[in-house]
């Protein structure tokens, strides 16, 4: 069992998202840690500051640069040339209530696939072909998934992560959340994140001993 823990919280439509959900898992072996993976909406975060699109699109230069940093970044990563999704930022809704509805087991994996889809083959998440092409190849069947997280009761869990990730004053994605409720924000820190919970846990540990 890992002796320490973090949340990560990730929107599909985030790019750094993408980055980061390829990146986790081997990094936290590699330190020890749990990581209790949180799909969340942006859009009502964006919205409480003012913001009606991605900054991304609101600031061209910006914008310019991110395309170009995910480039490299994804070199470095090892992974495939990020694909600018038509429109951006996608609608990952119904991939966001999937993710939600999946257990604890399935949904890295999901989660992963559907960036993949999304930033490395440039295909539209919002589709529901897509999303039954990733759930038959993880072995799931699509109508009986959908159903489910598309029950009110599990759209209202997604709300409630959305709210959670508001209180604990998450403004963007991805977010690492450890068990001080230290904030990490962004794919460059995940590292950093990380060696924060494998302190915390060995703190823990001496004390207790």
């Amino acid at each position: 069992m890992a002796s320490g823990t973090l949340d990560f919280y990730y929107e599909f439509a985030s790019p750094y998202s993408y980055l980061a959900a390829a990146r986790i898992t081997a990094l936290a072996e590699l330190a020890d840690v749990q990581v209790v993976w949180k799909p969340f909406l942006l859009g009502p975060i964006f919205a409480g500051q003012g913001y009606t699109t991605s900054p991304f699109n609101t600031y061209p230069l910006k914008g310019a640069h991110m395309w170009r940093d995910l480039d490299r970044l994804a070199v470095l990563a090892r992974l495939p040339p990020v694909t600018r999704p038509d429109p951006f930022p996608a609608n990952g809704l119904l991939a966001a209530r999937l993710a939600v509805y999946l257990n604890d087991a399935c949904r890295p994996s999901f989660t992963r696939a559907v960036f993949f889809a999304e930033f490395a083959q440039g295909r539209d998440i919002s589709d529901r072909e897509t999303l039954r092409q990733i759930l038959a190849g993880l072995g799931h069947f699509y109508g009986d998934v959908v159903a489910e997280a598309e029950q009110q009761e599990n759209k209202d869990r997604l709300r409630h992560q959305t709210e959670e990730a508001k209180h604990r004053g998450i403004f963007g994605a991805p977010s690492f959340v450890t068990a001080d409720r230290e904030l990490f924000w962004g794919n460059d820190r995940l590292e950093m994140a990380l060696d924060h919970a494998r302190s915390l846990a060995r703190g823990s540990l001496a004390k207790g001993k």
